[in-house]
């Protein structure tokens, strides 16, 4: 099936952005311009141009030439928990490398943060992934047991588990992240190809339901050189003046 025009003038545009091709404070073409490049009618033109105006990529309108603001894409709750979704927003091509799985007995650090005892069995997984073929990030993920437990089974190495667990119901909904940095062990340096010590970006995730009952633990660990976190704060509401 054809990807819809809109789509493909949104893709184009995204990595000129991502690229350097045009640079943050650059004008885009005009609306004419892009129609006449992409021999479209301005219907798709604005359409892609509204998508771009959504991720934060781009600021401008009403008669005023689109600015670039941002080459990072801003990204929805799903793309905070999947890698491979993050990795094609952004224009690259997500991989994975399985290490390990296996059935076991959590720590007691982990078991806290889950909230189960230390003798509950949880399901826990090293996995390399990669970007473009390249060593991007060391996943150390910890699932309870029951949600964990169909992974034993799964093809890991053939995408995204957050799509995985979503197909198969497994209940996803919040998911709170804290970033910092940590030099990097033996394993971190063997499988990223870094130096040990070397910094490295980690991001602490804990995921629950919508009950809030703990499901995941994941400590990731990227590369440096090749990720990037950006936040957007949005303040929703004004408090009222007394």
């Amino acid at each position: 099936m054809k990807e819809p025009l809109h789509r493909s003038v949104a893709a184009e545009l995204r990595r000129r952005i991502r690229t350097g091709a045009i640079e943050v404070g650059q004008a885009l073409p005009s609306e004419a311009d892009l129609c006449q490049e992409f021999a479209a009618s301005r219907g798709p033109v604005r359409q892609a141009l509204g998508t771009l105006r959504d991720e934060g990529l781009i600021g401008g309108g009403q008669g005023k030439r689109a600015v670039v603001l941002d080459a990072v894409p801003t990204q929805p709750f799903e793309s905070f928990l999947s890698f491979t979704t993050r990795a094609e927003i952004t224009g690259h091509v997500p991989g994975q490398r399985l290490q390990e799985i296996a059935l076991r007995r959590p720590d007691a650090k982990v078991a806290a943060v889950l909230q189960i005892d230390p003798d509950d069995l949880v399901v826990q997984l090293l996995r390399l992934r990669l970007l473009d073929g390249r060593p991007a990030m060391l996943e150390r993920m910890t699932y309870t047991e029951p949600v964990g437990r169909p992974l034993l089974n799964a093809d890991l190495d053939a995408g995204s588990i957050y799509a995985l667990l979503t197909t198969w119901g497994v209940d996803l909904d919040s998911a709170r992240h804290t970033f910092d940095a940590v030099a990097a062990d033996a394993t971190d340096a063997a499988l990223l190809d870094v130096p040990e010590g070397s910094p490295l970006l980690r991001e602490r995730r804990l995921t629950t339901d919508s009950q809030g009952v703990p499901i995941e633990w994941s400590d990731d660990r990227y590369r440096p050189d090749v990720a990037t976190v950006t936040v957007t704060n949005t303040r929703t509401a004004r408090t009222a003046m007394l």
